[in-house]
C-alpha cells in the first residue's frame, strides 16, 4: 500500500490505492481544511505534491476551475479532494491557506496550537 507524508507536520498513513488525499489526511488527523466537505467547490483543501505528483489520479476540468480560485498555486497544486493515490508514495505540503481554514472550522485547536508554540512545544 503506499505512504502518503503530509508536510510540514510529517504525518504519515498508508492507504489504499484510489484513497483522496483529503480523506487520508482528516483520517490521520491531520490539519486541512475542507469547508465543502471534499465535493470540489472550493479550495481550501489545496496541498502542493512534494513527490510522487505523476501517481495521483489525473485533474479534470471541474478541478482546474476551482484551482483557480486559490492562493499561490504552483505546477504541482492540487485539490487533495480530487487527488487519488496511486500505487507509489506520495509526499504532500498543505498549503498555509488550508491550514488557516482547518483552524478557522476548529478555533479551539488553534488556541491549542498558540498554546503549545508559547511554550516551545512542551506541553
Amino acid at each position: 500500500m503506499p505512504k502518503i507524508t503530509f508536510l510540514p507536520d510529517g504525518v504519515e498513513t498508508q492507504v489504499a490505492p484510489g484513497t483522496s488525499v483529503l480523506d487520508a489526511g482528516l483520517a490521520a488527523g491531520v490539519r486541512i481544511g475542507n469547508a465543502c466537505g471534499g465535493v470540489c467547490a472550493c479550495s481550501t483543501c489545496h496541498v502542493w505534491v512534494r513527490e510522487g505528483l505523476a501517481s495521483l489520479s489525473e485533474q479534470d476540468d471541474r478541478e482546474l476551475d476551482i484551482l483557480d480560485k486559490a492562493f499561490d498555486v504552483k505546477p504541482e497544486s492540487r485539490l487533495s479532494c480530487q487527488a487519488e493515490v496511486g500505487a507509489v508514495d506520495v509526499v504532500v505540503e498543505v498549503t498555509p491557506e488550508s491550514r488557516e481554514t482547518y483552524y478557522d472550522e476548529h478555533p479551539g485547536e488553534r488556541d491549542e496550537s498558540a498554546e503549545k508554540a508559547a511554550s516551545g512545544g512542551q506541553r
